[in-house]
């Protein structure tokens, strides 16, 4: 029986029984499970994989069954359908896969530790007892947990604990949920707990690890959001806890397990007394992403994984429509504007990108659904427009009503697309067809054809592709009276565009406030125009202007050099989302140099013109009570200054590190990468690499581990850089799921990228073996395709991937970033010299 059909239509569990005995020692579970359901046919099956099955029973009889490892099922054979209570007994191995039933590692006062937890999305529950592992097969659970247990040790799961019985720990039965969303953890924690104003219990635990005031961040944020939440979805919390879990090994950012949310312990602790504003940013958006998916995704579930994005895209806005409402002076949308935004602008611009909506069966590529870019990033601008279309209101209605329908159920959707359409009175789902279920996305030309103002949809590209006559809805948002609120053909001629301009008194523009999925090509009569009028423009513009001619510039459309003079007349902007914007395209510039050319010594020159006023301005020290925008605009001018080789800039930064030599930890989290990258690369030895390297592996401050990371890859000896990259497959000093991080960084040093692109070509089977079953493992052929930029590397990337390009779930991605790869080579070739050019004027 293969995995296309799906098991929940033979078989519907409707309970579960689960005892679990966890031997640590010896790595070893004993399993029971009772699964109390109804057989549509005689012959059925469920789900496990890496189970050794003992018995099988059903209604107390025993009964034929065979394995099938190749469609992770075990086949029974009942005597006849209908009502039937299953019993199978197993054993299992506790793996160190991070998925399943796993064992994350750490160290307290020198002693090696380890705290036993789960990870079952997508498919890994039946890792842990076999049933029926699909998101609409909902059931109830009982589930008791043996372990051999220490004291002092805690267990929680996604319920409470009710009792203690002959060593097994015995929870409360669920409400009805998918098998995904299990989640149980034990070992020595600490925890600070609060309540909500409805009366729900707060908590969030991490190991001993950590300093007790680093839990106190995310409790205040955590029950915050559930109340933010429960007034918004207008919807109660439907379960008596909230526990947030820091895994030490936990292979993605957050997993919304009802009751027991996981997350990396650097997306859930950090040091309220030193830690960047972006830190606290980023722990917040996780943590209310996390805890929206407890309505969407845990209480209404979708039906299939093909409708992950109903997951996932609204989980992904709603993060920040809650931190927006609890913390208002972060104006948190600037950082959707700066993150999501141009991750979804740049993947969803490559032919053979997957839609928002994806069919899929096969087991192996459903991880591969998981395209932060385009189920998260682009998912979420989706909703982002309908938000901005129907308004809070009918939002707010809408998924009252869709809660009611569906609760402890699931949906597609087409459910929600209706209950927010009759909330509007407005055919949503219409307009989002053409946005979910194509990929990619338009750019609307705006040009004066015969002294009419006229716009032309077209996708776009970044590199080749084949035009197919897409069209989209597109929701305009011009400041101009006669421009529809939605563009919905491929033409349309809006008027005079003398008499409009004279009425409007201001530059014509689409897409205001950025919120809409496409981009802009003004003629250059419009450019011109705004440009002229750029200082009148506010940040968000500004920020939207700079990205749409970098992406035009991406797609060929336009030059780069067209865009170098904007950098200068930008530089000295206080908005961190201007400043985001222009660094990226001034990032973009270095691909067109080569290391230790003429042309780079250039480029750096105009990193320092860029960046000089504004460090003055801002100084290496962060000010107390000093405006968001500078704390966060203070690390781009900072690192383009460092990058400039500006003189004045390392030498801060080594007076500073030497200030603090011996309490690095303790230097503002602001600078204190900058301060140390500094350090690595100018006055770097061996004694310094092996104080940071011995840091990075006693810290449990992730933000310091990043830090410390980020400076030792920068190195640019190559014999460091060999000890780091003989690092990479010892767990206790660079656990796996933080590897790719340290790939990444040695890749893009120029003096190291050769060590590591053989360090992944040689130990492909390694990564694989060690990372392979996880969600994200598709990302170490996107850090390549980031940083590759000749044809010498296209041609080995080539070489390395197409023979691997059957494997399941890796295909979509070493196809795209195949052209990936070959559209940089071609841009380089084509604007390399007038790039350069262009950055030679701009320093005269």
């Amino acid at each position: 029986m293969t995995e296309l059909t799906h098991f929940y239509d033979l078989f519907k569990p409707s309970h579960y029984a689960i005892a679990l005995d966890i031997d640590r020692e010896k790595k070893l579970i004993s399993g029971q499970t009772t699964i109390d359901g109804t057989a549509t046919q005689a012959a059925i099956s469920i789900h496990q994989k890496d189970l050794a099955i003992e018995t099988v029973q059903a209604n107390g009889e025993t009964v034929p069954f065979t394995v099938d490892n190749a469609a992770d099922a075990i086949n029974i054979s009942l005597k006849a359908a209908g009502d039937v209570t299953l019993a199978i007994t197993y054993t299992a191995p506790l793996t160190d896969s991070m998925m399943g039933i796993y064992p994350s590692y750490y160290e307290v006062a020198g002693q090696r530790k380890q705290l036993i937890g789960t990870q079952f999305e997508t498919n890994f529950a039946r890792q842990a007892f076999p049933g029926v592992d699909e998101p609409e097969a909902k059931a109830t659970f009982d589930l008791a947990v043996k372990f051999d247990e220490q004291p002092g040790e805690t267990i929680i799961a996604n319920m409470p604990e009710e009792r203690v019985v002959d060593g097994y720990h015995y929870f409360a039965t669920t409400v009805r949920m998918s098998t995904y969303l299990i989640a149980f953890a034990f070992g020595d924690l600490q925890s600070k707990l609060t309540t909500t104003k409805s009366g729900v219990q707060v908590g969030v635990f991490a190991t001993k690890a950590h300093q007790p005031k680093e839990l106190d961040f995310a409790l205040d944020i955590a029950k915050r959001s559930i109340e933010f939440y429960e007034d918004f979805y207008q919807t109660p919390y439907p379960l008596p806890h909230s526990w947030q879990l820091a895994l030490p090994d936990f292979s993605a950012g957050a997993m919304e397990n009802w009751g027991l949310v996981t997350y990396r312990e650097a997306y859930l602790t950090l040091d309220p007394d030193n830690t960047a504003l972006d830190t606290k940013q980023l722990v917040a958006t996780v943590i209310a992403h996390e805890l929206a998916h407890q309505w969407f995704g845990d209480l209404v579930t979708m039906k299939w994984w093909d409708d992950l994005w109903l997951n996932e895209s609204f989980a992904n806005m709603m993060e920040y429509v809650a931190i927006d409402a609890i913390e208002p002076d972060w104006h948190i949308w600037e950082l959707f504007q700066t993150s999501d935004v141009p991750a979804a602008l740049s993947r969803d611009a490559t032919d053979g990108v997957q839609s928002v909506h994806v069919q899929v069966e096969n087991p192996a590529e459903i991880d591969a659904l998981f395209d932060a870019a385009i189920v998260y990033a682009k998912g979420a601008r989706m909703l982002v427009m309908v938000r901005a279309l129907i308004g809070d209101n009918a939002l707010r209605q809408g998924l009252k009503a869709y809660f009611e329908a569906h609760q402890y159920g699931n949906a597609t959707g087409a459910d929600l697309w209706a209950a927010l359409g009759e909330a509007a009175k407005m055919d949503v789902g219409a307009m989002m067809q053409s946005w979910l279920e194509q990929p990619g996305y338009p750019v609307v030309t705006a040009s004066v054809i015969d002294g009419q103002l006229t716009l032309k949809q077209a996708q776009f590209f970044i590199g080749d592709g084949q035009a197919t006559g897409r069209q989209w809805q597109i929701p305009l948002n011009s400041n101009y009276s006669a421009v529809p609120a939605i563009m919905k053909d491929q033409a349309v001629v809006l008027g005079n565009y003398d008499d409009l301009r004279t009425a409007a008194g201001e530059p014509f523009r689409l897409n205001v406030g950025n919120n809409s999925h496409f981009i802009v090509k003004y003629d250059q009569q419009l450019l011109d125009d705004i440009t002229s009028h750029a200082e009148e423009l506010d940040a968000i513009s500004k920020l939207q202007l700079l990205q749409d001619l970098r992406l035009l510039a991406e797609g060929n459309q336009l030059s780069y050099a067209e865009v170098v003079p904007l950098l200068t007349q930008f530089a000295d902007d206080p908005a961190t989302v201007v400043n985001a914007a222009l660094y990226r395209v001034a990032g973009d510039l270095k691909r067109f140099v080569t290391p230790d050319s003429a042309d780079e010594t250039a480029l750096k020159q105009l990193y320092n013109k860029l960046s000089q006023t504004q460090v003055a301005r801002l100084g290496w020290t962060p000010k107390k009570g000093e405006a968001n925008d500078d704390q966060l605009t203070r690390p781009y001018v900072l690192s383009a200054s460092l990058y400039a080789e500006n003189e004045a800039a390392i030498t801060t930064a080594h007076q500073l590190f030497t200030a603090n030599q011996d309490r690095l930890a303790t230097l503002p989290a602001d600078t204190r990468v900058f301060i140390l990258t500094n350090e690595v690369k100018h006055f770097g030895s061996q004694a310094l690499f092996d104080e940071l390297l011995e840091a990075y592996r006693q810290t449990s401050d992730a933000s310091y581990k990043a830090d410390i990371r980020a400076a030792l890859t920068s190195t640019p000896d190559p014999e460091l850089i060999r000890q780091i990259v003989a690092q990479f497959e010892n767990a206790d000093t660079i656990k796996p799921q933080d590897l790719r991080g340290w790939f990444r960084g040695v890749l893009a040093n120029d003096k190291g990228q050769q060590v590591a692109w053989d360090w992944i070509r040689n130990d492909w089977q390694w990564l694989e073996d060690t990372v392979g079953g996880d969600m994200e493992f598709t990302t170490y052929i996107t850090v390549i395709t980031g940083i590759f930029k000749t044809a010498e590397r296209l041609a080995e990337f080539k070489a390395f991937f197409e023979p691997k390009l059957n494997t399941p779930g890796l295909t979509r991605e070493i196809k795209m970033d195949i052209r990936v790869i070959e559209t940089r080579v071609a841009l380089i070739n084509s604007e390399k010299a007038a790039v350069n050019e262009a950055v030679q004027a701009a320093i005269q």
